[in-house]
């Protein structure tokens, strides 16, 4: 049975395609597309070969996520997000020239850049350029301002990432930050959807779908787990149960000002900022030590 219509597209995080492709064969449809360096570094190919105790050099590292990538689209004609690598010390120049070789890739890409302020300097040239973006590692309200101003004048919708369960796992409702990022965009021109991410539990994916989240990106093992309960979809009797979670208050704030005025800066931004790079260099065999991030 075929998943139901809903206002809400559900894209797959993962970087496997056969993994996206069963996705699909359950759901009846897959929207689109998410994938990291983490989840790339998790393939099953890439893991067969390292447990050989072959790692990768740059060049074929990135030419496995391009025939990855590649292979999705097969699966999907829907946006599907590649990620530039970035670690602390990654500069607006250096992800703007992967940018441009990474949307050249597949047709549908979407290219992801880190909410920081390079990846927001980065970004904004980018949309100038006509590329369309994914904002990720987002966790603040004022991060979500700075990713639509940075965007402001793209050709394409713009993608802004809040990720919810890490800030569930240091004790904030990360339900909350979707509540209020859509509400703060309630007063722009549409040009930046939300794409709810960090998904954990179906609790996350039927609260994003109640609150009409334009996009939603889950892991495969939820959308197996919303198949096999029979696509339950919540309706107005639904109440999302964030228990001892402490609460994110909403903040008024302007979408008018220039990105760079705004506080782009949160730990957990740089903490993914950093596992991500570990994830990617640790594949990698031509990586000096000292030059992986700690």
């Amino acid at each position: 049975m075929p998943a139901p219509a809903l206002r809400s597209k559900l894209f797959v995080d993962g970087g496997d395609a056969a993994e996206s492709r069963r996705i699909r064969d359950r759901l009846g449809r897959l929207d689109g597309q998410t994938t990291n360096p983490s989840l790339v570094a998790a393939n099953p190919a890439i893991k067969e070969r390292l447990q050989r105790g072959q790692k990768l050099t740059r060049k074929e590292a990135w030419a496995f996520y391009r025939e990855l990538v590649g292979s999705i689209a097969e699966v999907t004609s829907g946006p599907i997000s590649i990620e530039v690598y970035a670690d602390p010390t990654t500069t607006a120049a250096d992800m703007l020239e992967q940018a441009r070789e990474l949307w050249t890739w597949i047709p549908n890409g979407v290219i992801k850049f880190p909410t920081t302020s390079p990846g927001l300097e980065a970004a904004s040239t980018a949309v100038r350029e006509g590329m369309r973006v994914n904002m990720t590692l987002c966790f603040s309200q004022e991060q979500a301002a700075a990713v639509y101003a940075a965007t402001r004048g793209t050709h394409q919708t713009a993608f802004v990432s809040p990720f919810v369960g890490r800030l569930d796992d240091r004790g904030e409702n990360g339900m909350q930050l979707i509540e209020n990022i859509l509400r703060m965009y309630q007063a722009g021109d549409g040009h930046v959807e939300v794409l709810t991410a960090s998904v954990r539990n179906l609790s996350h994916l039927l609260y994003a779908i109640a609150l009409g989240s334009p996009l939603i990106t889950v892991p495969a093992k939820v959308l197996d787990a919303w198949t096999d309960q029979g696509y339950p979809v919540p309706d107005t009797r639904f109440r999302y149960d964030p228990g001892a979670l402490k609460p994110i208050p909403y903040r008024e704030t302007a979408l008018d000002r220039p990105f760079a005025s705004y506080d782009a800066r949160h730990e957990l931004t740089d903490v993914g900022l950093r596992k991500f790079a570990e994830n990617w260099n640790d594949i990698l065999s031509d990586v000096p030590a000292a030059a992986r991030p700690r």
